[in-house]
């Protein structure tokens, strides 16, 4: 079946999940683009060059450059562990485009790109919808849930197009403090989650010298990779992750790499197989921290900006995991904003709270455990920028955290 005559038989106006991220298979979402006059839009993080035009409804549960401050946009609240359910219900797929490699022996594999998209699969298939195939020799072959049956695809498209690569984030004084704080507190035989950015990679980076860690992970980029040359991975352990992102070189490592084991959002971010893991440590980051600890990494002046993502998921379960701890690693300062990023009470909906520390450059705010007044007092002291600490202590005051 050719992919005109597939698209043919879906409804008018229907879903589209395509993959997102980095993995988006461009050359034939332009093919479904120009085949239907009005659809819906379905992807994770969508990137710059999503079609986004009359007629097209974009749809995620977590916003990328590609969607943030279009008019079209429809965001749909959800943690990522959750995404899942809306796929399988209220947001059904009629199609699916999907970035693979060639079939072997009757599979394809998704490459650098799992998460959400088996149940996206799995739903289209029960409600008879579309399965589309973008074929790209550049792929590498993953294992695990990325491995997807053949007979589940409807059509495929031969488009070989390169990858987006990831560029090095340079590691200024400040996110190199930052990584230095957590990096402390990371005991060898650690699990890790941390995401990609300068503090993710300064932190890891601050991890060389440890031994026999492991990684459980939404997505991992080169910093774990050259944890791995320095020898402080447990190399009996699998690494799991549910999409990747990073350099050629990256691509070439995990390219038919056994201990890559990449799995669905319901078992990367499912909280109690989180906390299973031993010591789990995640990394995470937010726009705004209040002096109740609560994050807002999520909004900018009512407007979403990114989404939950697994920032709930992952602080949930690293705290009930045996040794774990959630860190929350932000700059004191916003460069851009130029305000405060420690602030007496967050104006947005929150994303996540109860994180175990909050780390800046200024230093290390533990939360966990403490009263609030205690709580608010470690933050003022120790993570907030000197400019602001006598405004968020009297604050603190008004708040009723504090005593004049």
């Amino acid at each position: 079946m050719d992919l005109r005559t597939a698209l043919a038989r879906v409804p008018d106006d229907p879903r589209v999940v395509v993959s997102g991220n980095h993995a988006t298979p461009w050359h034939t979402l332009g093919l479904v683009d120009a085949a239907l006059d009005s659809y819906r839009l379905w992807a994770l993080n969508g990137q710059r060059g999503l079609p986004d035009r009359d007629g097209v409804v974009l749809e995620t549960s977590f916003v990328g450059p590609g969607q943030r401050r279009s008019p079209r946009l429809h965001y749909v609240p959800s943690r990522l562990s959750l995404v899942p359910l809306l796929l399988g219900g209220p947001q059904a797929p009629d199609v699916v485009v999907l970035h693979t490699t060639r079939p072997r022996a009757g599979k394809l594999s998704l490459g650098i790109e799992v998460n959400v998209l088996p149940a996206a699969v799995e739903a289209a298939r029960r409600r008879g919808g579309v399965v589309v195939a973008q074929v790209n020799d550049r792929l590498p072959w993953t294992y695990g849930d990325a491995e997807l049956d053949l007979d589940m695809v409807d059509v495929l498209v031969e488009a070989d197009e390169p990858l987006a690569a990831a560029t090095g984030v340079p590691l200024d004084a400040d996110a190199v403090r930052i990584g230095e704080l957590v990096a402390e507190r990371v005991p060898d035989g650690a699990t890790l989650q941390a995401g990609i950015g300068a503090v993710p990679d300064a932190t890891l980076a601050g991890l060389r010298d440890r031994r026999g860690l492991r990684v459980w992970t939404e997505m991992f980029s080169d910093s774990v990779l050259a944890l791995e040359k320095a020898g402080a991975l447990d190399r009996a352990v699998p690494l799991t992750a549910s999409f990747l992102f990073g350099s050629q070189e990256l691509l070439d490592w995990v390219d038919g790499n056994e201990r890559i084991h990449m799995v669905r959002t319901e078992t990367a971010n499912d909280p109690a197989l989180i906390a299973a893991n031993p010591a789990m440590t995640s990394v995470n980051t937010a726009l705004q921290v209040d002096l109740f600890g609560q994050a807002n990494a999520s909004r900018i002046g009512a407007r979403i900006h990114s989404g939950f993502g697994g920032q709930t998921d992952f602080i949930v379960g690293a705290l009930h995991s045996h040794g774990g701890q959630a860190f929350m690693a932000l700059r004191s300062w916003h460069p851009k904003a130029d305000v405060s990023t420690i602030v007496p009470l967050v104006d947005e909906p929150v994303t996540s709270f109860q994180p175990s520390a909050v780390v800046t450059e200024q230093g290390l705010a533990a939360m966990f455990g403490h009263d609030q007044a205690t709580q608010a007092r470690h933050l003022v002291d120790h993570a907030a920028h000197p400019a602001v600490r006598e405004e968020l202590r009297e604050e603190a005051v008004e708040l009723g955290l504090l005593r004049a």
